[in-house]
């Protein structure tokens, strides 16, 4: 024998004698010319298809039996009568409902065939039912009675013992098989079968494998296969929205196809993943399904689980999660094994609860239901197995010979009746076994009507059935069955698809219980509203590997496994581009508070009403007033001794830088524009240039005239006021310079043309102007911080940090060196010049500007910069600006508007009476560090 799951072949010869053992006894046979008896032919037979000896089971004290009923045409019928018995005894106990049941229905049909003038006319079916005991190897040694009719026997040898040859009575003829249940059983069955042409139909037998038409050509089944079965599985998960389960199946044909059909669907489908596969052991071991609990908990995700399992396995699953204390964790989707049976769930209610489960449409027979209910002792006779059957119902016990009356146990009347004395509920599987018998009528009834054309009964194109043609037949018929759908074939002997979906309900309904909440006929419906999980709760529970990720997060998919992912945040100023992918938003943008997207960054400028910018502009107000009124005074009082002794033109010069600089602030502060950016260019540098070139000239003066004196009484050259404003605007005209050195050109050109130093500086600006026109710029990166909900983009001139500091550098060199100026002049008499005025005002603006260098660089990195510096700059240059109006001109002031009285000429020295004083206190200030000799009242003529 090969192949004994997946076809049968044989390869010896089938040259065995098979006779009754009721032939056997009535004649006298014996063998003459075989080496080898009849019985030994028959044993080696049994030992190559099952691998057991045939006479195994009979001596266990098991005799074969069946069901015999006369008939023109006969067909077999397998049903598992019994149970499947423990170790090395065939059969159990009887099997109430998919045993006897279905056998009934069988019967059924026969009467109603029978008793049909239209169906099969004066054509009677006869039967030959054998009972499989849910076992295939069992079940094959049975089924061998139908192909005895068909094995051609060598009589040659055999003689009588008076010489004659025996008479051997010609067994009967199957010509077509209904049955089996179990598919692991019709398998084995059906590579029998196949070999001598006889076909099968079944009526519970769904395993995919048998839809393989090459190798079970002869195999029909009025139920559709677990292919599909599993895709409307298949279409539930995704319907609920699961996309990671479990599967369990029992150990054999049905259970692994039907999970294995499962699987293949899953995977073409796409979208739904396998947590874990596990197998149900044929014999399980104590423990296993405790371990089968602690399995699927590994991966507690997948809630969802897929069953393919017999009755007693999915209770003993069902058990093993109520000890575990997972009851309602597991939501289990059962095939048409579980269906709509209490049996598996009794007792486990709770744990099953929510349970979706799925059974080929059917409908209760109630013709069957009237057969079945008026069944008793008496008219049943011919089912040998319903004396025991009614034992097991009515929980009695029947007097029969050479059987001992069990003590404790009641002794059965008779009078008991089936649903009256019993529970009874039709097996969902009666109608199609009642289709099964009716396919097989229809299938000889229009053979016979192309066959025997007008011929009463069987004519002898029908004898024998050609099992072949036969089967052509059988695949044609399309009639309405019992329950009224139709009862058709497609090229493989599979029925359509159609099923009914339950789920079992047991809080807040009146009736606990399956209820349908959709079918299955090539697509799903399904009534979600009407699904109810534990407790009640009527939201699908999830079974999914992965939750789904939040906004704005990407799918990192886990290897070898696409329903798996670890959800990433797109973080930085990253947006979601797609479920698996993230990207940078543009420079300009940011992304959505979701992350789905990004939006523009928010353009910001320095607003006058922040307090940036109040402190600035309160500021430069004041000093702006401050300087107009000294401006105004000077101006009233152009003609007095203070004001032509501070030297007025280089005093109106010092004092126009000090106007701009407060000027600078409302530029700075103002909204970026290309009027704004080209004033901020002119005049950012220019006024304080203006301010500490005149303050460095007049040291510088200073400092000339009192140098020469300590050598000779001839006055120093160029200090006049002429020279003295000629020297302001030459060291002005450095500035036009560095401005033409951001230009990246050569000054060299305004060397010759020093003279005209205003005209130069107008011209450099538009020059400047015209090589890079000032203009607005946004700045994304400078306030571009971690977090993008804070990020802004900030409006600005287009003049880097580096420009900004080069138009300050030079007015910083000028501070320095008048600073240096006013130390060397320290020593001059206060009462004689602006020295130590000049002197204390670059001191403390040296201060004010090295506290100015790190508060402005080292807020570089802060997303208030633009802020921080802009009111670091302006209000550094204020404070400048203010130290220098109060040091040297509000006393000046002071004096000319509330004590004019010392507003008046003195009397003018010389310039060698001059010298001569200044040489004097000199030489006692060298004597005495800490006293200052200014007691004369000498006036230098400033004039000169």
């Amino acid at each position: 024998v090969k192949g004994r799951g997946s076809g049968l072949v044989l390869s010896v010869p089938l040259l065995v004698i098979i006779m009754t053992s009721e032939a056997r006894s009535s004649h006298q046979c014996c063998w003459l010319g075989s080496s080898l008896g009849y019985q030994t032919w028959l044993q080696l037979m049994w030992v190559l298809l099952v691998g057991i000896s045939p006479g195994s089971w009979a001596q266990q004290g098991t005799q074969p039996q069946s069901i015999k009923i006369e008939g023109d045409i006969t067909l077999g019928g397998l049903f598992p009568v019994h149970s499947r018995g423990p170790a090395g005894v065939p059969c159990g106990e009887v099997k109430r409902e998919k045993g006897i049941h279905r056998l009934e229905a069988m019967l059924y049909a026969l009467d109603q065939i029978n008793s049909d003038p239209d169906l099969l006319p004066n054509i009677t079916l006869g039967a030959r039912i054998l009972d499989t005991c849910s076992r295939d190897t069992y079940a094959l040694e049975q089924s061998l009675t139908f192909v005895q009719a068909l094995i051609q026997k060598d009589t040659s040898d055999v003689r009588c013992s008076n010489g004659e040859p025996p008479i051997i009575p010609k067994p009967e003829r199957v010509v077509g098989v209904i049955g089996a249940s179990g598919s692991s059983v019709s398998i084995m069955v059906a590579n029998v079968l196949r070999l001598f042409a006889i076909p099968q139909i079944s009526y519970a037998s769904t395993a995919p494998e048998l839809s393989d038409n090459s190798r079970y050509e002869f195999f029909s089944r009025v139920v559709p296969p677990d292919s599909y079965q599993a895709q409307a599985m298949v279409d539930i998960v995704k319907a609920m929205g699961w996309n990671y389960v479990s599967t369990l199946a029992s150990e054999g044909n049905y259970g692994e196809s039907g999970v294995d059909a499962f699987l293949q669907i899953s995977r073409e489908a796409g979208g739904l993943c396998i947590a874990q596969s596990i197998k149900i052991p044929r014999e399980p071991r104590p423990g296993e399904f405790d371990k089968i609990i602690k399995r699927l908990m590994e991966t507690s995700n997948a809630r969802g689980v897929i069953i393919f399992a017999n009755e007693d396995d999915i209770k003993r699953v069902l058990e093993a999660a109520k000890r575990a204390n997972l009851t309602g964790h597991f939501l289990f989707v059962g095939s048409d094994s579980w269906g709509a049976k209490n049996s598996p769930i009794q007792d486990q209610e709770d744990v099953a609860e929510g349970a979706v489960t799925i059974l080929p449409k059917r409908a209760s027979i109630d013709g069957f239901d009237q057969y079945f209910t008026s069944r008793s002792l008496e008219n049943n006779r011919r089912n040998i197995w319903f004396a025991e059957f009614w034992e097991d119902d009515f929980k009695c016990k029947l007097t029969r010979p050479g059987i001992k009356y069990e003590l404790g146990r009641r002794k059965c009347t008779g009078e008991e009746r089936i649903s009256r004395d019993s529970q009874y509920e039709q097996e969902g599987k009666v109608q199609f076994v009642i289709d099964a018998v009716y396919a097989m009528a229809h299938a000889l009834h229009s053979m016979h009507l192309d066959l025997c054309p007008g011929s009463m009964g069987v004519c002898e194109k029908m004898d024998p059935v050609e099992g072949r043609m036969l089967l052509q037949y059988i695949r044609s018929v399309n009639f309405n069955g019992s329950a009224g759908t139709g009862v058709m074939f497609n090229e493989n002997g599979d029925a359509p698809g159609r099923y009914d979906i339950f789920q079992y309900q047991l809080s807040n309904v009146s009736n606990p219980g399956y209820k349908v909440i959709g079918q299955w006929t090539n697509h799903l419906r399904l009534n979600s509203e009407e699904m109810q999980w534990s407790g009640g709760d009527r939201k699908i529970p999830e079974s999914v590997c992965s939750f789904p990720c939040e906004s704005g997060e990407r799918k990192k998919m886990v290897k070898g496994v696409p329903c798996c992912w670890h959800c990433e945040l797109c973080d930085g100023y990253q947006y979601l581009l797609d479920e698996f992918s993230c990207d940078m938003c543009p420079f300009d943008m940011r992304p959505l508070k979701n992350r789905t997207g990004c939006r523009p960054t928010p353009i910001i400028k320095l607003e006058w009403s922040s307090p940036w910018a109040i402190i600035p502009v309160f500021l430069a107000i004041l000093g702006i007033l401050a300087t107009t009124g000294v401006i105004v005074t000077f101006i009233r009082f152009n003609d007095t001794p203070i004001v032509r002794a501070s030297g007025r033109e280089l005093s109106y010069v010092l004092l126009t830088g000090i106007f701009l600089i407060y000027l600078i602030t409302f530029l700075m502060i103002a909204e970026p524009s290309v009027a704004v950016c080209a004033f901020r260019r002119l005049l950012l540098g220019l006024g304080m240039c203006i301010s500490y070139s005149a303050m460095l000239t007049k040291t510088n003066r200073i400092y000339r005239i009192f140098e020469q004196g300590k050598k000779s009484v001839t006055p120093p050259k160029f200090i006049s006021p002429t020279s003295q404003l000629i020297i302001t605007f030459i060291l002005i005209s450095v500035q036009v310079r560095l401005w033409m050195l951001l230009l990246h050109t050569s000054p060299s050109s305004f060397v010759a043309l020093e003279l005209m130093l205003l005209s130069l500086q107008v011209l450099a600006v538009f020059i400047w102007f015209g090589v890079e026109p000032p203009h607005t710029i946004i700045d994304y990166e400078e306030q571009k911080p971690p977090n993008p909900e804070f990020a802004r983009g900030v409006l600005k001139c287009d003049m880097s940090d580096l420009s900004l500091i080069l138009c300050l550098s030079y007015s910083i060199v000028l501070m320095i060196t008048c600073t240096v100026y006013a130390i060397k002049s320290r020593g001059v008499p206060e009462t004689f010049n602006e020295a130590k005025p000049i002197g204390f005002t670059m001191y403390t603006t040296c201060i004010i500007w090295l506290a100015f260098v790190p508060i402005f660089f080292g807020t570089a990195q802060s997303t208030e910069k633009m802020f921080i510096q802009t009111t670091t700059l302006t209000v550094s240059m204020s404070l400048s600006a203010t130290v220098s109006l109060g040091m040297l001109y509000i006393p000046k002031v002071y004096v000319i508007i509330f004590h004019p009285e010392q507003n008046v000429q003195k009397r003018k020295r010389s310039f060698k009476a001059v010298v001569q004083a200044t040489t004097v206190s000199t030489h006692l200030s060298q004597k005495s560090n800490d006293k200052q000799n200014g007691e004369s009242k000498i006036e230098p003529d400033r004039s000169q």
